[in-house]
């Protein structure tokens, strides 16, 4: 019997839905490599963040785009760690004030070919498990699954107040919905690759979900698709 060819799996949805978590998890779960598609734009945008470059500056981001050298390496967990010009910005890049950085420049089209070649290339060389905003609509259009993960704004909310309070980097509630909000407003209304789910997409909505249930779903939805 032949070895079987690479696999791709999107997963797309909007800020906080899990993406994340739950693509590291079955990634590790099923030997693929976890592609954190969101981290590489947060690199890009705290890059022009770290300049003292406006978001809203799309001349100077560009311009910034030929001294950006942006790679990735895996840890001993899986986890993505992000390298800008070989300086490790792992960390750096969750810092809350990046958020709405990754998500203007998300917005630009010269960013997205930019970083396109660097996404599509893992997908050639490995079986990926793909997470962002527009993976199975533009990036991995061929890809064997997609699933367009989201949940209800306020549990979104909820699970990043938990996470930024859990690091250290509490945030008042309430900003942090109306953040999502906009940012919700932003991807789904930017010109470049706006967020929509792909017309082949599994939705999945895992408002109020364990994450050992979210799991269970995204791993059933992606083996009866690959037969693993």
């Amino acid at each position: 019997m032949g070895e079987r060819k690479n696999f791709a799996v999107a997963i797309d949805g909007p800020s906080g839905a899990g993406k994340s978590t739950l693509a590291r998890s079955v990634a590790r779960e099923l030997g693929a490599v976890y592609v954190d598609t969101g981290a590489i734009y947060r690199t890009v945008g705290y890059c022009a963040w770290r300049q003292g470059i406006d978001p809203e500056a799309a001349e100077e981001i560009c311009a910034l785009l030929p001294e950006i050298q942006i790679t990735m390496g895996y840890d001993a967990e899986g986890l993505q760690r992000m390298y800008l010009n070989g300086e490790d910005v792992t960390k750096e890049i969750r810092l809350p004030q990046i958020s709405m950085y990754a998500s203007r420049v998300s917005a630009l089209p010269e960013v997205r070919a930019f970083l396109m070649d660097m996404q599509r290339d893992m997908a050639r060389r490995h079986s990926v498990v793909m997470d962002g905003r527009d993976i199975g609509t533009v990036v991995l259009p061929q890809a064997d699954v997609k699933i367009f993960l989201t949940a209800s704004v306020e549990d979104r909310a909820r699970r990043r107040w938990e996470e930024l309070k859990d690091r250290g980097t509490p945030k008042d509630f309430d900003e942090l919905l109306e953040e999502i909000r906009q940012r919700d407003y932003n991807d789904a209304h930017r010109a470049a690759a706006p967020l929509r789910a792909a017309e082949d997409a599994v939705y999945l909505d895992t408002t109020g979900n364990t994450f050992e249930k979210s799991r269970g779903q995204v791993l059933e939805i992606i083996k009866e698709h690959i037969g693993q």
